[in-house]
């Protein structure tokens, strides 16, 4: 067990970012196309955090051309340049799923003073 934490550690961001559901983030990710490398955003509100320890993931939802996309990003994945916080959610659910059946402003989270 002990040589199961090591390894967890070692393959741990030194500074994760700090993530929270209901907030609306803008991830930069490193996408390869051939044998070139450029910078993707992806805007939207964390919907779910999973797992913990190196396997931590959060779930991003946006509406784009008017179909929801989301996206599933390991927090502490070499491709996930960096998460920026564009604005604190307030919440009261672990889980925003509800958030998949609402359309316009009904689909908004409030803002957290």
């Amino acid at each position: 067990m002990d040589l199961i934490k090591v390894l967890e550690q070692q393959n741990m961001k030194a500074e994760p970012p700090k993530v929270n559901v209901g907030d609306t983030v803008r991830v930069h990710i490193r996408v390869k196309e051939g044998n070139k490398e450029r910078i993707q955003v992806f805007e939207g509100t964390v919907i779910c955090k999973k797992h913990g320890g190196v396997e931590e993931t959060f779930t991003v939802r946006r509406i784009s051309y008017g179909v929801g996309v989301e996206k599933v990003f390991p927090l502490h994945s070499p491709s996930v340049e960096k998460v920026e916080l564009v604005r604190k959610g307030k919440v009261r659910r672990a889980k925003l799923y509800y958030l998949r059946d609402r359309v316009g402003k009904a689909a908004k989270v409030k803002e957290a003073l």
